[in-house]
């Protein structure tokens, strides 16, 4: 099973070429490590947090700047079980990210106060996913 934490150049590329004038929203699947893994020296390290104590670390310190730039959550939820997909993947949580535009994504993973912040998402991670999706009509039915 391969794990991913960060996108792969490739990926962020792809990310980058797409319209950065449009609303976007970021599926975010996270799977978390039973003890968060920090950087030696780091001022977490050896606290014993769990991933998801560390992750919401990352909640706490990047959420000022995810707000600044506009971004929003619109949907939240608990893994529960795989209906679709292979029976071995699991995830803890779940949740979709609104921003107003790609730039403002950019805008907040390059804040400095952001990579600092980042060090816990990374501590808190064995496995995610972030896929970006343009938003579409809601309400009715499938089609």
């Amino acid at each position: 099973m391969s794990v991913y934490i960060d996108p792969s150049r490739a990926n962020f590329e792809a990310f980058k070429g797409l319209p950065r004038d449009e609303p976007i929203h970021m599926l975010n699947l996270l799977l978390y490590r039973a003890l968060a893994e920090y950087p030696a020296g780091h001022e977490n390290a050896g606290k014993g947090w769990s991933g998801r104590r560390a992750y919401e670390e990352y909640g706490h310190t990047s959420g000022p700047i995810f707000r600044r730039v506009g971004g929003q959550i619109m949907w939240r939820g608990a893994f529960q079980c795989m209906v679709t997909g292979p029976e071995d993947r699991q995830w803890h949580d779940g949740f979709v990210a609104q921003y107003p535009n790609s730039a403002a994504f950019f805008e907040m993973i390059k804040d400095p106060d952001y990579q600092l912040a980042v060090v816990n998402r990374t501590a808190a991670l064995v496995d995610s996913r972030l896929i970006r999706f343009k938003p579409g009509e809601v309400g009715g039915g499938f089609g």
